[in-house]
């Protein structure tokens, strides 16, 4: 399936009431997905079956907190804050473009349906949005750093 293609198919998805597709071939699986708010979100995956697909980071920056639910708090002392985290593999952009300002900053108050960020995954630019409100504290991520599934990049205070 090439890139024309899956841009085809995410046209058709979006326009009509279908709310998933998947497609599954010996070499890959695209999974396209309409969000309630009729945003489509998709994400692409190797479906190999030899060798695992996510690796762990190498080096640690610092302490870091024990992954979590995303609505749960953060371990150790940032128990009171919520994790955002990274919904597919790719790389981490905190603009929306070269010489753009960057979506957060800590101390930013974020709302649900606020973009926080983009993910890059397969030439494809993906917004994220905050899903919670709240007060930016950390921001876990680099800068067009590659990100795993499920991996932290923002702890939001919702107080």
């Amino acid at each position: 399936m090439d890139f024309k293609q899956i841009q085809d198919l995410i046209k058709l998805i979006n326009k009509s009431n279908i709310g998933e597709l998947t497609i599954e071939e010996k070499d890959f699986k695209i999974v396209i997905k309409q969000k309630e708010d009729e945003k489509l979100t998709y994400a692409v995956a190797p479906a190999l079956q030899h060798a695992p697909v996510y690796a762990a980071p190498a080096v640690a920056h610092g302490p870091q907190a024990a992954p979590a639910d995303a609505a749960a708090p953060a371990a150790s002392k940032n128990d009171q804050y919520v994790t955002i985290k990274s919904p597919m593999i790719g790389t981490f952009y905190r603009k929306p473009g070269p010489g753009k300002p960057v979506f957060v900053e800590v101390g930013d108050e974020v709302t649900p349906g606020k973009a926080v960020c983009i993910i890059e995954a397969m030439k494809l630019f993906n917004e994220i949005e905050s899903e919670i409100s709240g007060r930016i504290v950390k921001i876990l991520v680099e800068d067009s750093s590659p990100v795993e599934f499920d991996q932290p990049l923002f702890l939001v205070d919702p107080s």
